[in-house]
């Protein structure tokens, strides 16, 4: 808890600190939004910039891992945002559905955001429904229910894909 409240201080080798305790859960996290080594890396300096500026701000030193977690979450769905702005037109032929057989992580991209992020919290990166719960603000029995009604959906996508 010292170096936390260092960090929250201002110590700049403190901070430093901390971001190398967490680099590999956040950069895990980046990875599993962006599917890119490149655009993860860039996710967490990213990270590393706002955390410079803004750490001042965290009133609990307990809760910097999940600030660093939500940030980098946030800065994944931004780039994912504008990644999806980009038009290719290009005449590329797609495979058919019967040439290659879909990969569990097409699949998970095919759920809505909010449910790509539960999966990925939950089973990516092992958060109990609490941990999640206290992360995006929402009761737990909500986290459960979403997560239940995720589950079911990703059942239904796996079975018409046959795998």
């Amino acid at each position: 808890m010292d170096l936390e409240k260092r960090a929250i201080a201002g110590e700049e080798q403190a901070i430093l600190e901390l971001l190398r305790r967490h680099e590999d859960t956040l950069y895990r996290t980046a990875y599993a939004y962006l599917k890119n080594e490149h655009d993860a890396i860039e996710a967490v300096q990213e990270l590393t910039y706002r955390a410079l500026k803004k750490l001042h701000t965290v009133k609990e030193p307990a809760y910097i891992a999940t600030w660093l977690v939500r940030i980098i979450i946030n800065i994944s769905l931004d780039v994912k945002k504008k990644q999806e702005k980009f038009v290719y037109n290009h005449d590329v032929e797609i495979p058919s559905v019967d040439q290659q057989p879909f990969e569990i992580a097409d699949i998970i991209a095919s759920l809505s955001i909010e449910q790509q992020e539960l999966i990925y919290l939950k089973y990516f990166q092992d958060m109990k429904n609490g941990d999640i719960a206290q992360l995006k603000q929402i009761p737990e029995g909500t986290v459960k229910s979403r997560l239940h009604t995720t589950l079911k959906r990703l059942r239904i996508l796996i079975g018409k894909e046959g795998l």
